[in-house]
């Protein structure tokens, strides 16, 4: 790598660790080159990344984000996976590694806060955002709900007792 092509690449990882909610180190050693594109497809379609780093100029490009916690991470043959939503990248790589033993998961960095291989599949085991949201909307969704049902049950009482007074007569 020339001289310029690194401080390139260095300049692009400091941005993938300032804008990324997430930060998933691996080990890649192992998998082949149609495991990683399908890691890579897999991670795409939930708006993540999956990118194979050298690691000293990793370690560089950490230092100048203020994230230098994650240098220990960072040996032996190394990826990450990042996305903005702290979620994504976790879910789709601890999914990817259940069945693809050769990708390991060393650890990583969430909004800025190093968590281990076991706190990151915690982290992958949490409810995304958007069924979060979800969740809410029926929450709030279903007393309206029941409050409609009772507030049209003495209406529809009402009309039945006219009704059986007006059959009578």
């Amino acid at each position: 790598m020339l001289r310029s092509e690194k401080r390139d690449f260095v300049l692009g990882l400091e941005d993938v660790y300032k804008q990324s909610g997430s930060v998933i180190v691996t080990h890649y050693h192992g998998l082949t080159v149609k495991q990683l594109t399908s890691l890579r497809r897999d991670l795409r379609a939930q708006d993540a990344k999956f990118k194979i780093v050298k690691n000293t100029l990793s370690k560089i490009a950490a230092d100048k984000a203020d994230i230098g916690s994650i240098s220990t991470l960072l040996s032996g043959p190394t990826a990450i996976a990042y996305s903005k939503d702290p979620l994504a990248a976790a879910k789709t790589v601890v999914k990817f590694a259940k069945t693809n033993e050769q990708l390991k998961i060393i650890g990583g960095i969430v909004n800025h806060q190093v968590f281990n291989t076991q706190e990151i599949q915690l982290l992958a085991e949490l409810p995304s955002l958007d069924e979060l949201r979800s969740k809410i909307i029926s929450l709030i969704e279903a007393p309206a709900t029941k409050i409609v049902g009772v507030l049209k049950a003495p209406a529809s009482k009402f009309a039945r007792l006219f009704q059986a007074y007006a059959d009578k007569h």
